[in-house]
């Protein structure tokens, strides 16, 4: 068996990662825990065939892009993000690895990327359908139906 305890890392790192950031709420805490565990179990700090780093599974160029297209038009969110997670500058991708509260913020700014609405808190189905759309994406290997079940043991965390 593999993988951190999910109801700790859903209250010790999602939940005050949004909230320290000002884009919280049920939703999103739900969202990003079952993102955890459809990218990664909660066991690969790294992608076993390829670039995807930190327990959300980002890539590097996702990451940079992040930075270099959203959140330099976000001074707030960059500041809040950077002061949360005892960082300075523009981190490297790499500091999602080791750093958890980078590596899940980061996650949150993929999502806040888009203008669509968040699911609905309780539904697994919305929040996995939404994951796959604009977090893993059309070309990504992530199976929507086959995720359900892993958004639904994020809710019940």
């Amino acid at each position: 068996m593999c993988g951190l305890n999910l109801s700790q890392f859903k209250y010790r790192i999602v939940q005050p990662v949004v909230m320290a950031i000002g884009q919280g709420g049920d939703a999103a805490v739900n969202l990003l825990t079952g993102t955890a565990l459809a990218e990664s179990s909660l066991c690969y700090l790294a992608q076993i065939q390829g670039p995807a780093l930190g327990l959300f599974q980002m890539e590097p160029a996702t990451h940079d892009d992040c930075w270099t297209n959203w959140l330099r038009y976000q001074p707030d969110i960059a500041r809040r993000i950077l002061l949360l997670c005892g960082l300075t500058g523009s981190p490297d991708a790499d500091v999602m690895v080791w750093n958890m509260f980078y590596a899940c913020a980061m996650a949150r700014v993929k999502y806040l990327r888009s203008s669509a609405a968040l699911p609905p808190a309780s539904n697994a189905s919305a929040l996995s359908l939404y994951h796959k759309q604009y977090y893993n994406t059309s070309i990504g290997a992530a199976d929507p139906m086959q995720n359900v079940l892993l958004f639904q043991k994020a809710i019940d965390a």
